[in-house]
């Protein structure tokens, strides 16, 4: 995989002046071998597992960073689904496994350790409910434990169980975090169609079809997205707009793939995938409702900002396939509302509603994502949201999620402050109609008819 000068020229331009990183390196770990029923002794495993496996991964990561000039702001590990691996463990015991876990990443140096999840899609198993039942006492007591439940998939439809029972989960959570405004339900998603391979968090794990060990990256560059359209004159269409968009996200996967491939080479394991979504910061320029601005929209959430997403998400991985053939996770573009300066301002300005984002979520990576809402909104509301953006993902054969955050004690138009990278948002509203008969019903919605494609 050979480099010119030129590009290499043009990376470090982007990084010194347009905020390109490589958001994450996560090594996924595979703790398959370290099930069994006895609490303590799996715990045990896992801990000599992961830092025997992760010993050297924020050490490589940093040398890295140091050689070519481009920061590497996390490092992370995913882990085989907890709920798998401990599958025969009581509830009150989980805290152990997630102790551990938390142990382990602190030893290593990594900032945030995925997978203490769960796969319901089409139901529970006793291990499974155990562990989500856990979640909110572990997301409370633990610094970098993440979770994420599956609870649908466009095979197996929608677990409507699961569903009610993540709204409880979640509100739960929150609460027991409420001295920092609930950040624990920010360490927390529930998916439709979860990757097995994505090295983002809070939803990363390692898939039961990945290897026993293998180096995913997470690339980052909104910024360099937009000081690219920038450059384009008022007149250019949206042709040009999306060409201007593939050519630069080719250049940043370009960049993310040299970075994985040497960090897998010198950790002596595999390299998986290069997951090349643009993930915005709280900083200014790096966001991705600027660049739908840029296109002409006088601000995010205006009508035609679905369209001006759908051009974006294309243009990104149209362009990074180009450039990798690992190209994987989630890929494409992030709308986390408290991670994009850009998003804030417009829910400020009333440009911007959850019903929006919701809709732009069909067109983009992933799905309602770092919202904050008002601590008094009832599970039921919550379960509902996480219905239709499940909805979303099952019948469009697409990645969506729900990240959310009832933030206790506060009330439309109030901020949570969460710090670093998790940022600061607005309290948005919330539909006050109920949706509690809908959700009391239970049972599985059924697989769309173009599921049946065998």
């Amino acid at each position: 995989m050979g480099f010119a000068f030129e590009e290499i020229e043009e990376t470090i331009r982007m990084v010194q002046s347009e905020k390109l990183d490589i958001r994450t390196i996560t090594m996924g770990i595979s703790l398959r071998d370290c099930s069994g029923d006895n609490a303590n002794k799996i715990a045990e495993k896992i801990y000599d597992k992961i830092t025997r496996k992760a010993e050297n991964l924020v050490k490589v990561a940093e040398e890295l960073e140091s050689e070519f000039g481009i920061p590497i702001v996390n490092k992370r590990i995913s882990v085989t689904p907890i709920a798998i691996v401990a599958d025969n463990i009581k509830k009150d015991e989980f805290i152990k496994i997630a102790s551990s876990l938390d142990k382990a990443a602190k030893n290593v140096g990594v900032n945030f350790i995925g997978g203490y999840s769960a796969l319901v899609h089409k139901g529970f198993t006793d291990g499974d409910l155990n562990l989500i039942n856990s979640i909110p006492q572990v997301l409370s007591e633990t610094e970098r434990v993440c979770s994420s439940v599956n609870v649908a998939t466009t095979k197996a439809g929608i677990n409507m169980d699961a569903v009610a029972l993540m709204g409880k989960i979640i509100k739960d959570t929150a609460y027991r975090t409420k001295e920092n405004d609930g950040i624990g339900a920010a360490k927390l998603v529930v998916f439709c169609n979860a990757p097995e391979d994505n090295p983002f968090m809070a939803g990363a794990f390692h898939g039961v079809g990945e290897g026993e060990c293998v180096i995913n990256v997470g690339v980052s560059g909104p910024g360099v997205v937009l000081a690219a359209l920038s450059k384009l004159p008022k007149s250019a269409d949206f042709g040009q707009i999306s060409e201007t968009i593939k050519k630069t996200s080719f250049k940043i996967t370009r960049a993310g793939e040299l970075i994985g491939r040497l960090a897998a080479q010198r950790l002596n394991t595999s390299f998986g995938i290069l997951d090349l979504s643009l993930a915005p910061t709280p900083e200014i320029g790096d966001s991705i409702a600027n660049i739908l601005e840029s296109m002409g929209l006088s601000k995010c959430g205006s009508h035609g900002t679905t369209a001006a997403l759908a051009l974006l998400n294309d243009a990104v991985k149209k362009g990074g396939v180009m450039a990798s053939s690992y190209v994987g996770g989630l890929s494409g573009a992030f709308i986390p509302v408290s991670e994009d300066a850009g998003m804030i301002e417009a829910v400020e300005a009333g440009a911007l509603s959850i019903e929006k984002l919701e809709a732009m979520t069909c067109v983009c990576s992933v799905g309602l994502d770092m919202i904050a809402i008002p601590g008094d909104t009832p599970y039921e509301t919550i379960s509902a949201i996480i219905a239709d953006e499940m909805a979303i993902g099952m019948i469009n054969k697409k990645t969506t999620a729900v990240r959310i955050i009832p933030a206790p004690g506060k009330k439309e138009g109030d901020y949570v402050e969460f710090g670093g990278l998790l940022g600061h948002a607005p309290v948005m509203k919330v539909n006050s109609f109920s949706p509690k008969d809908f959700i009391e019903r239970g049972g599985r919605i059924p697989a769309p008819l173009h599921s049946l494609n065998n």
